[in-house]
């Protein structure tokens, strides 16, 4: 796999969506993340929830913000594709710790999974495909 080619070089598939689309779509949904998980990392403070419900939560922030900077600076595929089923599971698994306390908090965090199993299919596609 050649990694030290620039994404844009990259071989997607014909359902990938333009360049373009990423920042308005991130911008939507870095806000519902921002809101919602504020919103769990608040409880946590005030101890209407346990720092076990919040975990996921912080998790899921990390490997969300390290995603760029592997796919984008060190341009390893395989490492990002690892680190996006990471953002995946680890959202799942703080929409499931969250369910009992705060429905609505699962709720608003549905486009945000949607878009990053989009982005997890997507991934593993662009990765195969430049193998």
């Amino acid at each position: 796999m050649n990694e030290m080619i620039q994404y844009a070089e990259y071989i997607k598939p014909f359902w990938a969506p333009p360049a373009w689309v990423f920042g308005p779509v991130w911008m939507v949904l870095y806000a519902l993340v921002a809101f919602s998980f504020g919103k769990v990392f608040y409880l946590a403070w005030k101890k209407q929830v346990s720092m076990i419900v919040a975990l996921p939560f912080l998790f899921n922030l990390l490997f969300n913000f390290v995603f760029t900077p592997i796919q984008f600076g060190l341009q390893n595929n395989l490492l990002a594709a690892m680190d996006i089923l990471l953002v995946l599971s680890t959202l799942v698994w703080a929409m499931k710790a969250i369910w009992p306390y705060r429905r609505w908090i699962v709720y608003v965090n549905i486009p945000y999974l949607m878009w990053v199993s989009f982005a997890a299919v997507l991934q593993f596609t662009v990765t195969y495909l430049n193998w």
